[in-house]
C-alpha cells in the first residue's frame, strides 16, 4: 500500500515537466563540464578537429532544436485533442504520461539548451583548446541522441492519438489498476464482509471531489494510537461531499488532531484517476463504446472492440488471493463484481440497444466472463443479461430478437449461479 507522500511522488514523476526539466539541466551541465575535463585530454589531442566547427555546429543545433520542440509540441497538443474528441476527455491522462513523447521533447529542449550554453560560453571565452575538443565530442553525442530521438518520435507518431492507440493505453491502465487491488483487495487492512455496527461515529469529509488516494497505513497508525478501530466508507473513486462519512470510528473521538490525521489521510481532487479505482479504467473505456454508438458516429466496430476489451480486463478477477493484513485497525470494504459489470456493460447495453451486432457480442461476452469464473461472475452476468433482453425487446426487430434469444438459450445453463 503505497503512502500519500509515495503516492504524490509517483504522480509527480509521470508529469512532462520532470523529464524536460531532467533533461534541460543535463544539457546544462554537459556544456558546463567540458571544461573540466579538458585536464584530461593529451596536449597532442588539442589538434584542430572540432576546435573551428564546434560554433557553427552549436548555431545549427541551437535554432533546429527550438523549431523541433515547438513542431513536436504542437503535434503531441493535437494528438491529446484529438483523443478527448474521438474517444473520450478522460483518456488524455494517458497520453500526456506517454513515455515516449515526454522522453522526445526533453531530448530536443535539453539539446537545445546544451547548445545556447556552449555558444555563449565559446564567446565568453570560456573554453581552451582542450576544451573545445571536449566540447566538440559531446556535441557529437548529442547530436546522436537527437537522431535517435527523431527516429522514435517518427515512428511513435504512425500511432500516438488513434483510436486503437487509445484504446490500448485505457485498457492497459484498467489491467493494471484491476491486478493491482486482486493482488491486494483490502488495501492492506481487514475485510469488511458485513455491515459497518451501526454504534460507529462517521467522520464527515470537509471537501467535495473523488477520492484520489487512501493511506490506510496512516489510517492505521492514528487508530492504533487511540486504540481504537476504523471502517473505510470513501474507496478510491467514490465522491464525498460536506455531509458523506470518510470513515466510521468506533467510538466518539474528541482529538481535532487526530481527526484532521484521519482526514489528512485521504486525497480528495476533482478528477477521478486510475492507480487505486479499477471501476474508473472500466468506465472511460465504455465511454468509448457509448460514443461510438451516438448517432453522430455511429461506429459499432468499436464498441464491438471495446466488448472484447472488457472481457480481457476482467478475465484476470480471481478469487484465489492469499490475504495478508497489515493494519489491523482499518476494516475495508471490497470491489464486488456486480459493480464491475455494472460499470462495464451497462452503458453499453443501452447505448447499443438498437444493434443486434453489438447486443450479440454482449451476450457473448457475459457468457464468457461466466464460464471463466462462474463463481464471481455468474449472479451479475445473469442479472445483465437479462437486462440486455428487456431492452433490446422494444428496439430491435422480431427476427433479430430471436436470434439473440437464441444466443442466450444456449448458455443459460452456464451462467447460472
Amino acid at each position: 500500500m503505497t503512502s500519500k507522500i509515495g503516492w504524490h511522488l509517483l504522480r509527480h514523476m509521470r508529469k512532462v515537466w520532470v523529464r524536460v526539466a531532467s533533461f534541460a539541466l543535463l544539457g546544462i551541465a554537459s556544456a558546463g563540464v567540458a571544461q573540466l575535463m579538458a585536464g584530461l585530454i593529451p596536449s597532442a589531442w588539442t589538434v584542430k578537429i572540432g576546435a573551428d566547427s564546434v560554433d557553427q555546429v552549436l548555431n545549427i543545433l541551437a535554432s533546429s532544436m527550438l523549431a523541433v520542440t515547438t513542431f513536436s509540441l504542437a503535434i503531441a497538443i493535437s494528438a491529446f485533442a484529438a483523443a478527448a474528441s474521438t474517444a473520450t476527455p478522460r483518456a488524455t491522462a494517458l497520453l500526456q504520461e506517454d513515455a515516449t513523447a515526454q522522453n522526445v521533447l526533453a531530448t530536443f529542449l535539453g539539446a537545445f539548451l546544451f547548445s545556447l550554453v556552449g555558444i555563449i560560453a565559446l564567446q565568453a571565452g570560456y573554453y581552451s583548446s582542450a576544451g573545445r575538443l571536449v566540447l566538440f565530442v559531446a556535441t557529437a553525442a548529442v547530436i546522436a541522441l537527437v537522431v535517435v530521438a527523431l527516429l522514435r518520435w517518427i515512428s511513435h507518431l504512425m500511432t500516438f492519438g488513434r483510436m486503437g492507440d487509445t484504446l490500448d493505453r485505457v485498457e492497459a491502465a484498467a489491467s493494471a489498476s484491476l491486478e493491482n487491488r486482486l493482488k491486494n483487495p483490502f488495501l492492506g487492512g481487514r475485510p469488511l464482509l458485513t455491515e459497518i455496527p451501526e454504534t460507529c461515529i462517521p467522520l464527515l469529509s470537509t471537501e467535495a471531489g473523488y477520492v484520489l488516494h487512501v493511506d490506510v497505513g496512516k489510517l492505521d497508525t492514528v487508530a492504533q494510537s487511540l486504540k481504537t478501530k476504523v471502517w473505510l466508507n470513501a474507496l478510491p473513486g467514490s465522491f464525498v461531499h460536506q455531509a458523506s462519512p470518510l470513515i466510521h470510528v468506533e467510538r466518539e473521538i474528541n482529538d481535532e488532531e487526530a481527526l484532521k490525521a484521519f482526514r489528512n489521510a485521504f486525497t480528495v481532487g476533482t478528477e477521478r484517476s486510475f492507480e487505486q479505482d479499477p471501476r474508473f479504467g472500466l468506465i472511460v473505456i465504455t465511454e468509448i463504446a457509448s460514443r461510438a454508438l451516438s448517432p453522430a458516429v455511429n461506429d459499432p466496430g468499436t464498441a464491438i472492440s471495446v466488448v472484447g476489451r472488457l472481457v480481457r480486463i476482467l478475465a484476470r478477477w480471481t478469487d484465489d488471493v492469499q490475504l495478508k493484513i497489515d493494519y489491523e485497525a482499518v476494516f475495508v470494504p471490497p470491489i464486488t463484481p456486480t459493480e464491475l459489470i455494472v460499470d462495464a456493460f451497462r452503458p453499453i447495453v443501452r447505448d447499443g440497444v438498437s444493434s443486434i451486432e453489438v447486443q450479440l457480442r454482449i451476450q457473448k461476452a457475459l457468457h464468457a466472463l461466466a464460464d471463466i469464473a462462474p463463481d464471481v461472475f455468474a449472479v451479475p452476468a445473469t442479472a445483465m443479461v437479462a437486462d440486455a433482453r428487456e431492452r433490446a425487446k422494444a428496439a430491435l426487430t422480431e427476427s433479430e430478437y430471436r436470434l439473440l434469444g437464441a444466443v442466450t438459450a444456449t448458455k443459460t445453463a452456464a451462467i447460472e449461479p
